[in-house]
């Protein structure tokens, strides 16, 4: 039987509290009452486990939220309590095989059957008036997004941050396997329900055994000793290079962005591992008319469900307002909210994304430069990658816990540039500033006595005292079809200006481990062979260019 339904806690009060003051959010309308370890069933007997937080008084409508994390008391204040003590029912459901739910972990891939049979639940409660939303961040944006798989009628609108929506894709970005966030996630995820001072301080002591795992080959079974068999999946999402394996589908959750009528809002950051799929959910969304709103940050994955809060949940509730209340009262001024990086930038409102630019080409030329003009015919530039010291990873889009000395988002990436084994090409000081909206490309005439290649590319902006800093990124895994001859790479998107008296740079190299696996250059499995082989790359320059989204300043 599910417990009897309790007031508020002094703890729970206090941290709903502090959240509201956190997030600059509008003082709380009412109290709640709060109904643990609510009990679910699903279609194969198993049973989850929810937290139902109930206004005291009408309640404006339901909002569901199914998360792989657990509920702790400032967790529940973030996701529920700011909603509940507003006038929403909040569920917080957690998914099978955590804390408390039955079943067998399998994350990413039972959420969308799990989702179905937590609607025909809700159908059947007396508190239940026939309308929800659902709400997500991370993993837990990922279970909204398994709602629209198959939307049921009663699903009147979702507010999504910082989330996938194709798994699959994620663990394996331009080709290859995304290897310090899904062996970071995998592991701290494995100790996530430890008392919280034994989790803190198991988890930073292993800093060291990660950065070892992280480096070691085969990928397989360097991790073993790391997880402890306690995350299988991690070993299926490293060997698993097909992704049309059956065995991905249930992780793709790409028909939703099809399938989806209601009222969606994204949110999202620049550096963001989640990026390229939350500006890609966005554009087919409004591409197929549905009211979909956008909004990008200048946020890391941590720094979104941080500082970023002060934005993306004032944001939340005021969608919620317009669309689950009814208040029908339009809170944003425009679709797409953004923010702009570098000087005189700051939130811009805008009609759609990307905006409307004209095309700027910079060309690679010898001697390292950036330039208006196209390279003379014959003009090469050469670097040798080497698989047994990869070319490091310094600062960009994706999502890092653990490992030691490995940083996420803007940061001073200088050094990258003075590495053998990365080429740079930089402008001259800009005469104006410069604003780029939207997403770069690259296009490099490539060639490599090895037929198993990767390429990685940048784009970083280098101030008057001669520091570089990263804007945007590109990765692709070539192989032997198309190792040779000129390869389009396209960046991450951007909202960046660039200032006056500073320069363009572009980087390139044969990839950025530990963010990327590193190509072994032999074709064979890295998640099964340690064997490596280096490459020499050979970019033709008068057939490469960087092309710039640029906007009138």
């Amino acid at each position: 039987m599910n417990q009897p339904a309790k007031n508020r806690t002094a703890g729970r009060r206090l941290a709903d509290l502090l959240w509201t003051k956190y997030a600059r959010l509008p003082a709380a309308t009412g109290d709640y009452s709060v109904t643990r370890d609510v009990r679910i069933p699903m279609r194969d007997g198993v049973e989850l486990l929810a937290d139902l937080l109930e206004p005291k008084g009408p309640a404006s409508g339901t909002i569901l939220v199914n998360s792989p994390y657990g509920y702790n008391v400032m967790g529940t204040a973030m996701t529920g309590g700011l909603f509940a003590c507003r006038g929403y029912r909040v569920l917080l459901v957690r998914w099978r095989g955590t804390f408390g739910s039955g079943g067998t972990f399998e994350p990413h891939m039972r959420e969308a059957g799990d989702a179905a049979d937590i609607v025909a639940w809700m159908r059947e409660q007396p508190w239940f008036d026939g309308r929800f939303a659902a709400h997500g961040f991370s993993s837990v944006g990922f279970a909204a997004w398994a709602l629209l798989m198959d939307p049921p009628p009663e699903l009147v609108t979702a507010v999504i941050a910082c989330a996938p929506h194709d798994f699959r894709a994620l663990a394996h970005p331009g080709g290859a396997f995304l290897l310090s966030t899904m062996l970071e996630w995998s592991f701290v995820t494995t100790r996530q329900e430890e008392p919280i001072l034994p989790r803190v301080l198991g988890v930073m002591s292993a800093r060291g055994r990660v950065k070892k795992a992280l480096a070691a080959l085969p990928l397989a079974g360097a991790a073993e000793e790391l997880l402890d068999g306690k995350a299988p999946w991690y070993r299926e999402w490293v060997s698993r290079r097909d992704l049309e394996d059956p065995w991905w589908k249930r992780a793709d959750l790409t028909p939703a962005l099809e399938r989806a009528r209601v009222p969606v809002l994204l949110q999202g950051g620049w550096q963001d591992g989640f990026l390229r799929q939350t500006l890609a959910g966005y554009a087919r969304l409004a591409g197929r008319g549905v009211e979909a709103g956008l909004t990008m940050g200048p946020w890391t994955h941590a720094q979104a469900g941080a500082e970023g809060t002060r934005v993306l949940l004032p944001e939340a509730l005021a969608w919620f307002d317009e669309h689950l209340a009814g208040s029908r009262r339009q809170r944003r001024a425009a679709p797409v909210r953004v923010f702009v990086s570098g000087p005189g930038g700051g939130w811009r409102d805008l009609p759609a994304w990307p905006p409307a630019t004209a095309e700027r080409i910079l060309y690679l030329r010898s001697g390292g430069l950036l330039a208006a003009q196209p390279a003379g015919a014959g003009e090469t530039a050469g670097f040798t990658y080497d698989p047994a010291d990869p070319t490091p990873t310094y600062g960009g889009a994706f999502v890092t816990q653990v490992s030691p000395g490995l940083t996420a988002g803007y940061t001073d990436d200088s050094a990258l540039a003075t590495r053998p084994d990365v080429l740079a090409f930089t402008s001259e000081p800009l005469s104006a500033e410069v604003e780029v909206a939207g997403g770069p490309v690259v296009e490099l005439g490539h060639s490599s006595d090895n037929p198993h290649a990767d390429l990685f590319v940048r784009v970083s902006e280098v101030d008057a005292r001669g520091r570089s800093r990263n804007v945007s990124d590109g990765f692709a895994r070539l192989g032997p079809a198309a190792v040779q001859g000129v390869v389009r790479v396209e960046l991450d998107g951007v909202a960046h200006r660039f200032a006056r008296g500073s320069r363009i740079r572009l980087l390139v190299a044969g990839g950025s481990f530990p963010r990327w696996e590193r190509n072994l250059g032999t074709g064979e499995d890295p998640a099964t062979s340690a064997k490596t082989l280096p490459s020499r790359r050979t970019i033709d320059l008068p057939s490469s260019r960087l092309a710039l989204p640029v906007q009138d300043v």
